[in-house]
């Protein structure tokens, strides 16, 4: 190997373990919702190249609405699934469509685009 290969091999290997991080590990947006008269905790999470906030804190047992409001026409963000929930929702470009849940079981939650590539992850407390 050349000089010219190393550079290209160091350069591929750091760029992969950037995007790793970047996905798996780096800094995580935390929403928790809140509590309206009549019982219903509610947050606004936008959809614009992933999910803001990607965390969102949910109480147990207390039915929550996800108020999704999509701010990009990208092909990928036009579902959301919470796979532990059976829950799929289309999310209409330029709309807020609300996904109910009601969180029976604490834990942690993942729910993604339809084709898994954005991810946020739903915290239930007990």
């Amino acid at each position: 190997m050349d000089t010219t290969e190393i550079i290209v091999l160091t350069f591929g290997a750091a760029l992969v373990a950037f995007v790793l991080w970047f996905f798996f590990f780096g800094e995580r947006e935390q929403g928790r919702a809140r509590p309206d008269d009549a019982g219903v905790q509610r947050i606004k999470v936008t959809v614009k190249g992933g999910y803001s906030p990607d965390v969102i804190v949910l109480k147990k047992g207390v039915p929550a609405e996800l108020e999704f409001y999509r701010d990009e026409a990208s092909s990928c963000s036009e579902e959301v699934v919470f796979p532990d929930f059976g829950v799929s929702r289309r999310l209409p470009a330029f709309e807020t469509t609300t996904v109910r849940l009601k969180p029976e079981r604490e834990g942690e939650f993942t729910y993604t685009c339809g084709m898994s590539m954005m991810r946020g992850k739903l915290v239930v407390e007990g």
